[in-house]
């Protein structure tokens, strides 16, 4: 087996059983442990236990790779791979009881840095929904035995998906973005879940994804989905405190990159 696909196999073994304990304490009842950036950008306590559960069967498998997590840091490795995690990405929406939530492991060759790293493997697990998406670079996207394709085909409009951040003078910008999309959207979609809205696209459930501001852990596991079911990943403005994340099928990917890219 490839290096590739022992990362992915242990990256699903992982989220598997990360997903299960995340809607086990879901169903016990969400307690609320800090606020990080603004009071709305919310950390539960089965945040921190979802992280801790990965970081260990991390260490236990792979001791030598380093770790980036949401909630716990960063740790360089010696083995030259990465692991990132978002434990629940989607923390709003698990906290409200909405079932648009995740756990996302990406492993990645290189520095915890996006631009500088390859993403090798990756698993994004939607508990409450009952999918699980996984990747392996140049082995393809897959939804358990389903492999995925990016849609090829938006003669009615694409079907669009996005994000806001949670610091209110940021929302002036993000809706006069939304503004600039929508002359080539269908439709827009919020699910609150970056990682989801990526597997999505991979999916062909959406034809595109654009979002400012995300952070490494939200997109490097979601990113991998796309690209290896076909489709386009970039990121622009990327010496902005807020960069652009724009994800599709090739034309869309064109497309909104002609509308959202570096000049804006």
């Amino acid at each position: 087996m490839t290096l590739e696909g022992e990362l992915k196999d242990l990256a699903t073994e992982i989220a598997r059983e990360a997903g299960e304990l995340a809607l086990r304490r879901r169903r016990d009842g969400v307690h609320l442990a800090a606020t990080k950036s603004t009071i709305a950008d919310i950390v539960t306590e089965a945040d921190r236990e979802v992280e801790a559960l990965i970081r260990a069967r991390v260490d236990a498998a792979r001791p030598d790779d380093g770790f980036l997590g949401e909630e716990s840091g960063a740790e360089s490795g010696t083995s030259g791979i990465t692991w990132v995690v978002d434990p629940i990405d989607g923390t709003v929406n698990y906290a409200y009881g909405m079932p648009a939530y995740n756990v996302s492991i990406a492993a990645v060759r290189g520095p915890a840095e996006p631009g500088s790293w390859e993403a090798l493997a990756a698993a994004v697990n939607a508990p409450a929904l009952g999918e699980l998406f996984t990747a392996a670079r140049g082995h393809g996207a897959w939804a358990g035995e389903t492999r995925l394709a990016v849609t090829s085909d938006t003669s009615a409009g694409a079907l669009l998906a996005t994000g806001f951040g949670y610091d209110p003078a940021t929302h002036d910008g993000d809706l006069a973005t939304v503004r600039r999309v929508m002359t080539m959207a269908r439709d827009l979609r919020r699910s609150g879940s970056a990682a989801l809205d990526l597997a999505y696209v991979a999916a062909g459930r959406l034809d595109g994804y654009f979002e400012r501001g995300l952070k490494p852990w939200d997109f490097a596991a979601g990113a991998l989905l796309v690209e290896e079911a076909g489709g386009l990943v970039s990121r622009h403005d990327v010496d902005s405190a807020r960069p652009m994340l724009i994800s599709g099928g090739p034309e869309v990917h064109a497309r909104l990159l002609a509308l959202l890219g570096e000049k804006h």
